[in-house]
């Protein structure tokens, strides 16, 4: 009669193989939700941080002035980068405004044509600066002086 040992053997090796299979793919799909995870809480803090902005460009939309010394006066308020057709304000990974540095993300706004009188404008984006790709993006309005 034969020895049944290496039969036993041959099964115990198998189930390891079937194991170690297992936990691999187990391990992608944890690193998967991880990473899905990070980015919806970038866009998730990206959407709060874009609205606030907007808030901000909206409320000082009421005193009437032209859409580039609305964007210039919520620029001072959230301590951004004042520039030519709008403002820049960099963020860190964990969406804490930056004053300089490296900036994982940044958030502009930019004048945007309304072509309707008395109606000002702007395009307000959250974009990151490892892809380039834009996270989050809303457009404000707001009453202005039909001289505009």
């Amino acid at each position: 009669m034969r020895s049944k040992t290496p039969l036993a053997l041959m099964e115990q090796a198998i189930m390891v193989l079937v194991f170690a299979l297992a936990a691999a793919l187990c391990l992608r799909v944890f690193v998967w939700s991880n990473e899905t995870s990070k980015s919806v809480e970038a866009r998730d803090c990206a959407a709060v941080e874009v609205q606030s902005a907007a808030e901000v460009i909206k409320n000082e939309g009421r005193s009437g002035l032209p859409t580039a010394q609305v964007l210039a006066a919520a620029a001072g308020k959230l301590g951004a980068v004042n520039g030519a057709s709008g403002f820049e304000l960099p963020f860190d990974s964990d969406w804490e405004p930056l004053s300089g540095g490296d900036a994982a993300y940044i958030l502009t706004a930019s004048a945007a044509d309304s072509a309707v009188p008395g109606l000002g404008k702007a395009l307000v984006s959250a974009i990151d600066t490892k892809t380039g790709d834009t996270i989050f993006e809303l457009t404000v309005a707001w009453q202005t002086e039909v001289g505009e």
